[in-house]
């Protein structure tokens, strides 16, 4: 299995920013890591190992970027107002840096984007700022409201990165054109944010599958089994 390493300069984020590539060809899938995760967290966690099978055969590639969650959603030592300015600046590193470079990988012209926990959160989130870009969201127990994080603070920039907010006004078409998967457990800390999303997404008709798989915890053991699951619904071209 092919594994690259890149570390370049973003313009977006004016920083150094490093990712590892995981496969020699195949569908574009980014894999953001969870909370204030580094670029190697899910290969060090086994998740990249879980969807081996798929990497050799140069079905995907797995493009795994850092997170600067430290200095955005994480950083109480700074407003609220530079915490979503700085991830702002991170979803724009995001497309512009990685996306629009690798989608036309496929044949759509789109990628596939996936996370755990609040890597899950990253990938949902993506997707919806950005439905022409994204064919597949595999989320695994991610939460979808980030007002924790802003205490108290609210603006339009915290409204439009909160997909359990903005997406009741979301009619962008392709939205329904995506493979949605909320992947969780009856046990996870994040079951009912789960089944919150899923409802809002019926009640506009949205397809998608809400997984929950039963008496799992919130953590990698359950998280490498609905990897390589998921991987197996894309139309490999």
């Amino acid at each position: 299995m092919r594994e690259e390493y890149f570390k370049w300069h973003s313009p977006n984020l004016n920083r150094e920013i490093e990712m590892l590539v995981f496969g020699h060809a195949g569908y574009p899938v980014i894999l953001f890591p969870t909370s204030m995760g580094s670029f190697h967290e899910n290969r060090d966690q086994g998740l990249i190992e879980s969807a081996r099978w798929y990497i050799d055969q140069g079905l995907i590639q797995i493009f795994c970027p850092d997170s600067i969650d430290k200095d955005s959603f994480y950083n109480k030592f700074i407003h609220p107002v530079h915490r979503i300015q700085n991830h702002s600046w991170y979803d724009k590193m995001a497309c512009h840096e990685i996306v629009e470079r690798v989608k036309n990988n496929t044949g759509i012209g789109k990628v596939a984007v996936a996370g755990c926990s609040f890597g899950g959160y990253h990938a949902l989130n993506f997707a919806f700022r950005h439905p022409g870009y994204v064919s597949h969201i595999f989320s695994m127990s991610g939460a979808f409201s980030i007002k924790s994080f802003m205490d108290g603070h609210w603006d339009d920039d915290v409204f439009y990165n909160s997909p359990e907010d903005y997406l009741y006004g979301l009619n962008d078409g392709e939205l329904w054109n995506m493979d949605i998967i909320l992947g969780t457990s009856n046990w996870d800390i994040c079951f009912d944010a789960n089944l919150k999303l899923s409802k809002i997404l019926a009640e506009k008709d949205v397809p998608h599958w809400l997984d929950v798989r039963k008496d799992r915890e919130h953590d990698w053991p359950v998280w490498r089994e609905m990897f390589p699951h998921y991987l197996s619904r894309i139309k490999f071209f």
